[in-house]
């Protein structure tokens, strides 16, 4: 007979994780920045990863969100910085 170790770890992180998704579901928060302002586009940015860093809370160490979590805050600086980018081409405000 075999014995499998750590199911329990691993079905606590999968429970922290999908408390984390539920908790984030469209409750993050939305940035505002001048498209032709560098330092407006790296303070939204930093804003973005602020409001992914407090949904995540204490949860951050955990093997599944500390990765998505990092994952969504590259995804969320390229979308910022693609948004600027149209903006500026268009002559336009992001909003």
């Amino acid at each position: 007979m075999f014995k499998i170790e750590g199911l329990d770890a691993i079905q606590k992180e999968l429970s922290e994780a999908q408390a984390v998704l539920e908790s984030l579901d469209g409750k993050l928060g939305s940035v505002t920045f001048d498209p032709g302002d560098p330092g407006s586009i790296e303070a939204a940015i930093a804003a973005m990863n602020k409001m992914i860093d407090d949904a995540i809370g204490e949860h951050g160490s955990n093997s599944l969100i500390g990765p998505m979590a990092e994952e969504m805050k590259e995804n969320y600086r390229e979308a910022i910085i693609e948004k600027a980018a149209e903006e500026r081409l268009k002559g336009g405000d992001p909003e």
